[in-house]
């Protein structure tokens, strides 16, 4: 369909709403100060102080202001002293050397009061005075103008910033998002729209977490920029991980004997295991010499990660093992299951088979404790943090509370806001409306 083939074009986001309400409203107060002031400083303030989180902005509006009093103060004093040392004779010479010692002045300034980032803004302040500005009548006039347009800047932009289009945010709630084909692409990165808004509504309070198969180390890859303030269940509930704290907050495992047990079968299959094993809340994963190129390549690519340690070394059944894998191909993956399923390790452990995404012909089967799943890890975060209702988001019907389209990488995000700020979410599904008609 022609519908299909057109370019889809992003959104009018907040903050670019937010910026343009900051700018017209800097132009009505000039307007109301009977316009003498200097709009444009106002102007570019308010842009600087609408910020994607909130947090920020009252950094940036600091910052502005640490190099708007700095700059205006040596503008001020070179203005004062420039009629003193600037001569006919010497003036193009003085002059540099003047605004050569000004810059240094002022960058040292902010360093000696730790306000390092206020630099460029100090020297914008600075060079906008002395540019401008020399041999004004009154250049008090000026320099209280432009202190002030810049101040009156900041503070819409905050206001403006800082605004709440939702009175009434549901943080009794407790949001629950799976990862893989909702929040990381094909690509194992996470939109800048989810990235930004996620983080939004976490420091406004959101309480939200995921579930997911993955492990601590290939979760953090691509959601390390993620604010998450409550722990995250992994390894498809065999544990519950704080990632502020870098700590495991629970596991479910596997005994050192029983693990004993499942490597000495696997190996009499001629296949090999890879042992996840947490040891003061750092994951260790044992390995032992691998035969073919497949595991090879798996093992090569992914103990480069910082988050990941691998070590070639027998397991000898000291720890408890969080779960064994095995990749080998779907042939052998499908026979060995079924000799599980025979000698009844199906009753006794939980066990999951997935087909590779990137190697054809292979499959992974992994062996948990029997009590690992996203049901559990989910009643211990309810009563740890008493929360009183939880909602989920997923891609498999009857297993979630909201059904997400596979792949469709932003709209776990838009589900979310319009549950946890319903008048958000209904603005913006009126303007999803009239988009469409």
């Amino acid at each position: 369909m022609l519908k299909d083939k057109m370019p889809k074009f992003p959104g009018i986001g907040m903050r670019i709403i937010k910026s343009a309400i900051a700018v017209a409203l800097c132009i009505v107060v000039n307007l109301l100060r009977g316009a003498d002031g200097m709009v444009f400083y106002s102007m570019l303030a308010a842009l600087w102080c609408v910020q994607m989180y909130r947090n920020n902005t009252l950094a940036n509006a600091l910052q502005r202001t640490t190099g708007t009093i700095v700059g205006a103060v040596y503008g001020l004093l070179y203005i004062l002293i420039y009629p003193y040392v600037v001569t006919n004779e010497s003036r193009i010479v003085i002059e540099i050397l003047c605004v050569f010692v000004g810059i240094v002045l002022v960058i040292y300034t902010t360093v000696l009061i730790r306000k390092n980032q206020a630099a460029y803004f100090s020297c914008v302040v600075f060079l906008s005075i002395i540019v401008n500005h020399i041999g004004d009548a009154n250049p008090y006039f000026f320099v209280w103008n432009r202190f002030l347009d810049t101040m009156i800047g900041i503070a819409i932009g905050v206001c403006v910033n800082n605004i709440r289009i939702c009175i009434n945010p549901d943080r009794e709630t407790l949001f629950v998002s799976g990862v893989e084909g909702i929040l990381v692409n094909m690509e194992n990165k996470i939109s800048a729209f989810s990235k930004v808004e996620l983080n939004r509504m976490i420091d406004d309070g959101l309480r939200f977490t995921i579930s997911t198969m993955r492990t601590p180390a290939s979760l953090l890859e691509p959601l390390s920029d993620i604010h998450f303030k409550y722990p995250v269940i992994v390894m498809d509930g065999a544990a519950i991980y704080d990632i502020n704290k870098s700590e495991y907050v629970k596991e479910y495992v596997i005994s050192g004997e029983a693990s004993m047990e499942l490597i000495a079968l696997i190996h009499e299959y001629g296949m090999h295991p890879y042992t996840n094993v947490i040891i003061d809340d750092t994951l260790l994963i044992y390995y032992d010499d691998m035969p073919d190129e497949v595991n090879n390549n798996l093992v090569s690519r992914l103990r480069t990660s910082p988050y990941r340690n691998y070590i070639k070394r027998e397991f000898h059944g000291n720890e408890n093992v969080v779960y064994l894998m095995i990749l080998d191909t779907t042939k052998r993956i499908e026979n060995f299951c079924s000799v599980l399923r025979e000698k009844g390790y199906y009753d006794r452990f939980k066990i999951l088979t997935t087909l590779s995404a990137d190697y054809k012909g292979y499959s992974y089967i992994k062996i948990y404790n029997k009590n690992s799943s996203k049901d559990n890890m989910l009643a211990y975060l309810q009563d740890k943090y008493k929360v009183q209702k939880i909602l989920t988001f997923g891609t498999i019907p009857d297993k979630y509370d909201v059904i997400v389209g596979e792949n469709d990488f932003n709209r776990m995000v838009r589900l979310l806001r319009k549950r946890y700020e319903p008048i958000v979410g209904r603005i913006n599904k009126w303007n999803s409306k009239k988009a469409a008609d």
